[in-house]
Order: structure tokens, then sequence, then C-alpha cells
């Protein structure tokens, strides 16, 4: 039997304290296997993002379990879990989160250099990324004079600069119009399917959520459906 890429195990996550305490995780258990494209589905306030960063490594739980490959994450830290992070996962933000100034190809290659990739390799691979998703004659444009989609290609080039085996999408097409959105989704599917990329999207779209192999609901911190197969509260 497979290892989930994935497996989180009873977790839990409040912040605040005493009377202004809120508990956005209450107890989550699932796995999810590599390859998959799993939609988190929620209203506002859900703990679905809350999620997406626990299991993102960009947050730590207050008690339970997130497993990468069977390994506890809990004993990353420091260089070892930024490596970590960095090597495994790709992020595509509603907020596209460039540098307006900087051209395409610096803005996609950022990841190398936190990694301390070298210069013509950084190079090398940035321009792969770009001519994967069709920008490779943007390069030198600066981040600021894209269009939305053109902008949401360029932060999928550069979560996928590092070869992550783990892209996590959060709202992606939130800031885009229907036609550019369906776009952008087809990249994103494209990327799981033909890649073997696991895809996991976080959204409250529910026509994006279809098109994911699973759709995992969370409700006030809990998970209450998972794959359409209702979940006790």
């Amino acid at each position: 039997m497979t290892t989930p890429i994935l497996h989180v195990r009873d977790v839990h996550k409040s912040y605040g304290r005493g009377q202004n305490r809120f508990d956005a995780l209450k107890g989550v258990s699932f796995a999810i296997d590599e390859g998959e494209s799993v939609a988190i589905v929620g209203k506002s306030g859900s703990g679905k993002s809350t999620l997406m960063h626990v299991l993102a490594l960009l947050d730590a739980p207050d008690s339970g379990r997130i497993l990468l490959e069977g390994t506890d994450t809990s004993n990353l830290r420091g260089s070892r879990l930024n490596k970590t992070r960095n090597k495994t996962f790709g992020f595509v933000f509603q907020q596209f989160f460039l540098t307006g100034n900087d051209t395409v190809i610096e803005n996609v290659i950022l990841p190398l250099k936190i990694s301390g990739i070298r210069r013509s390799e950084r190079r090398r691979r940035g321009m792969a990324a770009l001519e994967q998703l069709d920008l490779a004659d943007k390069a030198k444009n600066k981040a600021l004079n894209l269009s939305g989609g053109q902008k949401q290609r360029v932060v999928i080039a550069r979560a996928l600069v590092n070869n992550p085996r783990i892209i996590f999408a959060d709202e992606p097409t939130g800031n885009l119009d229907t036609a550019t959105g369906a776009a952008v989704e087809d990249i994103l599917f494209a990327l799981n399917r033909e890649h073997g990329i696991t895809l996991i999207v976080v959204t409250h779209d529910e026509e994006l959520a279809a098109r994911c192999d699973r759709r995992i609901v969370i409700r006030d911190g809990q998970l209450i459906q998972d794959s359409g197969t209702e979940v006790a509260a």
C-alpha cells in the first residue's frame, strides 16, 4: 500500500486566548495521495485557509500531526523546514504577489535564488517554466505591465520552477474574468494530469471544485464531507 503524500491526523489549530480564542480547526483528519487533485471547500471563516497553511507548512498545528510521505513534519525546523517547503511545494494565490518593477524572469526565478541555485541554472529553469506557460516572449517585461491572466500565468511559472510535487492554489481565479479564469484552471489541471503534480485547491467556487478528483468540505473548523461521503460532525 502506497504512503499518502500528505496525511493529516487529528489536527487542531486555534488563535487568541481566553474569550478571544478562535478554534479554526477542530480535529481534522484525512489523507491525500500523490497525483490527486483535491478541492478544499468552505465559506469564509470555515477554516479552509488555515488548513491550507498547515498543510503547506506555513503554520504549525497546536496538536495533531501532518505527515509528508510518512515523515512527521513537526520535526522540521529552521533551514530544514524552509528547504523542504521550497523544494516540495509551489504556491498560486489569488493575490499575485509579484514585484511589479522587476522583470517577469526575475519574479519567476525568485524561489531558485532562495534555494541558492547558480545564476545560469536559474535562468535556464526560469525560461523553461515560462516556455511551458507560453510566456517566454514576456521574460524581459516588467510584471506591472502584464494583464491579470498573464500575471497569474507568471505566478504558475514561479510555482513550477522548483519542480514541486504539490501545488497549493488558493482561490487561483478569484481576481480573473470568467474566460481567463477557465484558461488558468486548464493549465493547473493539465499540470496535475500530465506531470502528476498533486493539486490542492482552496476555493468557494463550486464549479472549480467539481473539476477536482475529490472535494473536502470544511465547516466551523471540522471536516463534514469528503468526496461526497458525509462525515459525522
